[in-house]
């Protein structure tokens, strides 16, 4: 693939980077597994392989210290930008300009139909005016109580498969994905995930996720709109599986609301909200559409870190015994306990700092732009790597490192402000956020609390791209059940 020149900085970067693999106490560590870049330049038909076979992997190692770097193809420029004032530019301060481009929706289209996850302009904005009600603070405390029974029950079959397992070895995404499945069931539906359509579900996703390449012909070719897609015969059956089935629990929530029995939690909340501009609610297939979204955000995107947290902790024993600490002193049931979980919102941070659900956005300049120096056309694909964005050798110390404690550095700090988008943001910031970050350091705290958790020799995880960042063998890790006087939360 042709690469065009790097562009070099024009300005000092955020603080002083340090690449070594030092921690801020200065002691040596293991770094956390890296995807290997591959060659500086390749043939397109070569880039397409890795790109399908692995986002992360397909990319050269110099965008880990570019402020931007240019790819051409026959059909199309895409710019990869991680200076932070460019991407707040595409972000934050001319956002219209750059709307989601939908060459990586293509693959996914089966499943999230028009969901806000892939419109633009009027349909996303009254999309979000619906939506954002749901997931505001307040209405996050209606949310914990759920949350928490999720959690309770996820330690509950983590116990359970301990002690069935010959060594205490468990594969840890497998486990996250379910709980965080749960959660989603149970905020949303007010079903746990044992139940009958929520577990077809599950297993439908997860067959999806298996069969479903992040890219597929659209994404590289400018196709027309009329023209059909074409996507494999199980992504196709399986997405009109899930839809079904979502469209029912849908269509069973209407007919609760109508008879005034509903359940307050999140899908009653946002099929009851009316967009204050034009006065309509979504219809039932419309909120099929983003229920789909809802499970494919909030279940994969939280699985993931939540899994990746788990592996860095079992790296580093002083992080998880100081997570175990802080859970001891709290009543987690309670929503007041949720802001207390200082260590472990930080180490949660750091596990999405290192490896982002959602490794790279796409939008797409609708005018010429000029960016440091150069003019990007209309139609040029402008990606935003929260995967590079956060490995920055120009931005971060020890970008490569695991280190929570960077959060209480002027580095760090300047950082989390300036270059750590996990969520995305400015308008188009994962309406979720909150939620995700309520979620994720909960459930860590729980089976910290409970368990403690080792790495197992020779099954390292290898980081890959698909739907979410995951591992390609996935991650292995021994459990042990944590002595200690307190008793668990989940016992009180």
């Amino acid at each position: 693939m042709d690469n065009a020149p790097i562009s070099e900085p024009a300005t000092a970067p955020i603080g002083a980077a340090d690449t070594t693999s030092a921690s801020q106490s200065g002691q040596q560590e293991v770094l956390p597994p890296k995807p290997t870049a591959r060659q500086e330049k390749v043939s397109l038909w070569r880039y397409l392989r890795l790109f399908r076979a692995d986002l992360l992997s397909a990319q050269p190692a110099k965008l880990y210290r570019a402020w931007m770097a240019e790819f051409r193809t026959p059909f199309f420029r895409s710019y990869l930008v991680n200076q932070p004032e460019l991407v707040d530019t595409v972000l934050k301060s001319r956002p219209d300009e750059f709307p989601k481009s939908n060459r990586v929706s293509e693959g996914l289209r089966p499943l999230l139909g028009n969901s806000v996850f892939v419109t633009n302009g009027a349909t996303w904005k009254r999309q979000r005016r619906i939506i954002d009600p749901a997931f505001e603070g307040g209405r996050l405390k209606h949310s914990y109580p759920a949350m928490h029974a999720a959690a309770q029950a996820a330690v509950a079959r983590l116990t359970d498969r301990i002690a069935a397992a010959p060594d205490n070895s468990i594969e840890i995404e497998a486990e996250t994905s379910h709980a965080a499945a749960d959660v989603i069931f149970r905020t949303l539906f007010s079903i746990p995930i044992e139940h009958h359509l929520a577990q077809e579900v599950f297993h439908r996703f997860r067959a999806y996720q298996q069969g479903q390449p992040i890219l597929n012909l659209a994404a590289f070719v400018p196709l027309p709109r009329w023209l059909p897609r074409f996507h494999r015969r199980d992504t196709r059956r399986n997405a009109a599986h899930i839809r079904a089935l979502i469209t029912r629990l849908t269509e069973e929530r209407m007919q609760a609301i109508a008879a005034g029995s509903a359940p307050r939690d999140l899908a009653t909340k946002i099929m009851t909200t009316a967009d204050p501009e034009t006065g309509e609610r979504f219809s039932t297939d419309e909120m099929a559409d983003q229920v789909a979204i809802f499970f494919l955000a909030g279940h994969e995107t939280s699985a993931s870190a939540l899994a990746w947290a788990l592996y860095l902790v079992a790296l580093a024993p002083k992080w998880q015994d100081r997570i175990a600490e802080e859970a001891a002193d709290l009543p987690l049931e309670t929503f007041s306990a949720a802001s207390k979980l200082r260590i472990s919102r930080d180490v949660f941070r750091e596990a999405l700092r290192l490896y982002p659900p959602v490794p790279m956005m796409v939008r797409e300049a609708t005018c010429p732009q000029q960016f440091r120096g150069r003019t990007l056309p209309k139609g040029a694909q402008v990606v935003l790597s929260p995967w590079h964005l956060h490995r920055h050798t120009r931005l971060w110390d020890n970008p490569d490192g695991f280190d929570p404690g960077r959060w209480e550095t002027d580095n760090g700090k300047t950082c989390q402000r300036e270059a750590y988008i996990p969520f995305s943001a400015g308008p188009r910031v994962c309406t979720g956020a909150g939620f995700a970050m309520i979620e994720g350091p909960l459930i860590l705290s729980m089976i910290l609390q409970r368990f403690r958790v080792e790495p197992v020799a020779g099954q390292e995880p290898i980081p890959v791209a698909h739907l979410t960042v995951r591992s390609k063998n996935g991650i292995w890790l021994h459990l042990a059940p944590r002595q200690r006087e307190a008793q668990p939360d989940n016992d009180r």
